[in-house]
């Protein structure tokens, strides 16, 4: 092999120092993020069976639904049936038209914790259900409020208890895990890997101190906190982002935990089209040109350096001006690295079959948002659901 002309050859030179700059990136990336995130452990936190029912706080569960019937009939049970000492359900029935009110009726009938709120009129002044979970939470009892869907399903009965072990060390916002239900296809893998990667970002930048958003899927805050930050009066005119934004404007090192026990989670329902998909990744996207510069920023580096590393490496195989050997073992080393940092991010959350096909998944996604990210800015406001 000869290098003698790397020195002399600037556009060599140039593309060989970009490959080596996205290299070195992304292989901290994937281990500072997906493989620590895989293999965080709390100690600051408590387990469940170390904490006395005596000591653990009174809990709001708030859920807004509009012709959620089907979800609310497999589910609901669920969360009525709870195995913790003091909490209510709080359903905000926003002006449905299917049997919801008849399923909470019955639901009533048989756990008194359940606390329905039906609006028969539409008189929500903006887009989006920030005006009725904003009902849901000043309605609550607790101070304590924790925030799902209807399609979300609890893994356990240990849900809310689980949960709680965040604040035993003073915080005021505490996020968990929300994953997917798997199912065969490619869709549903996509599915998979894209909400692995948003959770390892998530949960990888608290573990680095910046916070900068959640899903209401599984979140909890303090109801004082809350309305003490102004609630959502900030973005009320923004009808996504109930929770994404709250968070990314609030939540800090200090005031923020997560609990990441497999009895924290929720498992929610799939998107059965693409379409469907597509539109529920937009309506996440549309928050993220009202995060900070430097949130932007830390956020779009992985999807640039790995433009960067495929760039210059196609770009130095077509100029065979330096060995393609060692460009091959570079791509090989980081492919390898990607998939063991992936597969130990995927056993975290027992999500199979996904980290194999990772570095191909990342390829598309590469390219999938940034166009997704580019409509967003054009696409008008919707009303909820």
């Amino acid at each position: 092999m000869d290098f003698s002309n790397v020195l002399t050859d600037t556009y060599t030179l140039i593309l060989l120092i970009v490959l080596a700059v996205a290299f070195v990136f992304l292989m901290l990336y994937y281990g500072l993020v997906n493989m620590r995130v895989g293999m965080y452990k709390n100690k600051k936190i408590p387990k469940p069976s170390e904490i006395s029912d005596a000591d653990l706080p009174s809990v709001s569960v708030v859920i807004t639904a509009h012709n959620e019937t089907e979800y609310l009939k497999e589910n609901l049970v669920y969360l009525l049936e709870q195995d913790y000492p003091d909490f209510e359900v709080v359903v905000v029935d926003y002006t449905s038209n299917d049997d919801t009110q008849f399923v909470l009726r019955v639901c009533s009938e048989n756990y008194p914790q359940l606390k329905p709120i039906t609006f028969s009129k539409d008189v929500n002044m903006f887009s989006g259900k920030k005006y009725p979970l904003s009902i849901g939470i000043r309605s609550a009892k607790n101070d304590i409020i924790l925030l799902t869907e209807p399609d979300c399903l609890p893994k356990s009965f240990n849900w809310i208890r689980n949960m709680m072990t965040g604040y035993m060390n003073g915080a005021d916002i505490v996020m968990g895990y929300s994953g997917v239900k798997q199912g065969p296809g490619l869709l549903n893998n996509l599915i998979q890997y894209d909400n692995l990667t948003a959770t390892a970002s998530c949960f990888g930048m608290l573990i680095m101190g910046n916070p900068y958003t959640a899903t209401g899927h599984n979140l909890s805050y303090r109801r004082d906190f809350f309305f003490n930050k102004g609630a959502f009066i900030n973005h009320y005119n923004e009808p996504e982002g109930a929770d994404d934004m709250f968070v990314n404007q609030n939540a800090t090192k200090q005031n923020t935990a997560m609990v990441l026990e497999p009895d924290a989670f929720v498992m929610c329902e799939p998107r059965a089209t693409y379409e469907m998909w597509q539109l529920q990744r937009k309506a996440r996207y549309s928050t993220k040109k009202y995060y900070s510069c430097k949130d932007k920023t830390i956020l779009s580096l992985p999807y640039f350096a790995v433009t960067l590393f495929y760039a210059a490496v196609v770009l130095l195989l077509v100029a065979g001006t330096f060995p393609w050997e060692i460009v091959a073992g570079v791509v090989a080393i980081k492919l390898l690295w990607q998939i063991i940092a992936f597969s130990r991010l995927s056993k975290r959350f027992d999500v199979k079959g996904v980290a194999i096909w990772s570095p191909l998944y990342e390829l598309y996604f590469l390219f999938a948002n940034t166009i997704l990210y580019v409509t967003t800015l054009l696409h008008k406001k919707r009303k909820w659901k």
